[in-house]
C-alpha cells in the first residue's frame, strides 16, 4: 500500500456540555455526548520512505509544524519507531474555530490512516493514548462511536443515538475557548447524569407549532450562555431561530449552532426556508451567518472499522 486517498475527518456536534466541577489543577469536569456528522474534511496520505513528514496543503493561518495533523503523524512515528513518512494534503470542510472538532478530528483521522499506510499496528486503545496530547477532543474520533464522554472528556461510554439529521449555523465569529471557561459567571456545579438518562431522552419526539417537529433536546451547554453573553449577536440568531420555531443549540465553546431534525428531508426544507430569511437577518445581524449546512448523523466514525480492538 503506497497511498490512501479521501480519508474522510468527519466533524462533530456536542448534543449538550454539562460543566460538573474543577479540578484543583484547574481543569474543569464536563459531561457531554458527540455524535458524528457527515460534514468532513479530507485528507490524502502518500507513502515515503525517506522519514520525512510534509504537509502539502497550505492551511492559512496554521503553521507547518504546529499543525496537530503533522503532530499527529510524528506521535506516531515516536511511539513505533517507523522510519516511514508522508506526505499528506487536506481539504477542509469544517469550518475552522466554530467547535465542531475540524482539526481535532484531522488529527485522529492522521492518526488511524498512517497506522493503516505505515502498518504499524497499535489498537485502538494505543492510538487513544498518542491522541491525548494532542488535545481534549481528539481520542473521541480514535474512540470512533458517538459517545458519552465524562471527567475532562476522557471517559467514553458507546452512546446510542437516534440517526437525525442537524442543521448547523456558521456565525462569522471564533471564540478563544479559555475565554470561556475562564469566565466567572460560567456555571461549574451542573448535577450529574448517566448515560440511561441521556438515552432515554433523545428517544422522545418534541411537539412543535410548526409543520416539522424537532426530537427533544436533552440538558444544555454551560458554555452556551457565557458565549452569548460575552457575544450579544449570538443570542440575536438563537432568538431569530426560535421566532421561526427552531430550537438551536451552540456546539462545543461554540460558535457553531445546529438544531436536529427527524430527518435529512425535515432539515434540508427548513434550511431552505432559513437561507430564504437569512440576508434579511443578517442585515441587522452584529454577527452574520456565514453558512447554514445541512449535515447527516453518523453511527459510528467512518473508519472506525480502520482499528483493531
Amino acid at each position: 500500500m503506497k497511498h490512501l486517498y479521501d480519508v474522510p475527518a468527519p466533524a462533530k456536534l456536542n448534543l449538550f456540555l454539562h460543566v460538573t466541577g474543577r479540578r484543583e489543577d484547574g481543569y474543569h469536569l464536563l459531561q457531554t455526548v458527540f455524535v458524528f456528522i457527515d460534514l468532513a474534511d479530507r485528507l490524502q496520505f502518500e507513502l515515503r520512505n525517506d522519514g520525512v513528514i510534509c504537509r502539502q496543503t497550505s492551511l492559512p493561518g496554521i503553521d507547518h509544524d504546529s499543525d496537530l495533523i503533522v503532530r499527529a503523524a510524528r506521535a506516531l512515528q515516536k511511539a513505533t519507531g517507523t522510519a516511514k513518512g508522508a506526505t499528506i494534503q487536506v481539504q477542509k470542510n469544517i469550518p475552522a474555530g466554530g467547535g465542531l472538532g475540524g482539526g481535532s478530528s484531522d488529527a485522529a483521522s492522521t492518526l488511524i490512516a498512517l497506522n493503516r499506510l505505515w502498518q504499524t499496528g497499535l489498537s485502538r486503545w494505543e492510538l487513544q493514548q498518542l491522541a491525548l496530547p494532542l488535545g481534549a477532543d481528539v481520542p473521541v474520533f480514535v474512540f470512533g462511536q458517538n459517545t458519552f464522554a465524562e471527567g475532562i472528556g476522557e471517559a467514553f461510554t458507546a452512546c446510542r443515538v437516534p440517526g437525525h439529521a442537524y442543521l448547523v449555523f456558521q456565525p462569522r465569529l471564533g471564540i478563544p475557548t479559555p475565554a470561556i471557561f475562564t469566565d466567572p459567571d460560567l456555571c461549574r456545579n451542573t448535577p450529574l447524569v448517566t448515560v440511561q438518562d441521556v438515552q432515554q431522552s433523545l428517544s422522545l419526539p418534541i411537539s412543535e407549532a410548526s409543520s416539522l417537529s424537532q426530537p427533544a433536546f436533552f440538558g444544555h451547554n454551560d458554555l452556551e450562555a457565557v458565549a452569548c453573553r460575552q457575544h450579544p449577536g449570538l443570542q440575536q440568531l438563537v432568538d431569530w431561530l426560535d421566532v421561526r420555531q427552531v430550537k438551536a443549540r451552540m456546539t462545543g465553546s461554540g460558535a457553531c449552532f445546529f438544531a436536529p431534525f427527524n430527518s435529512y428531508e425535515d432539515a434540508l426544507q427548513v434550511g431552505h426556508e432559513l437561507e430564504v430569511a437569512l440576508p434579511a437577518f443578517n442585515q441587522g445581524a452584529s454577527v452574520p451567518v456565514e453558512r447554514i449546512i445541512a449535515a447527516r448523523g453518523l453511527v459510528r466514525h467512518p473508519l472506525h472499522d480502520w482499528v483493531k480492538n
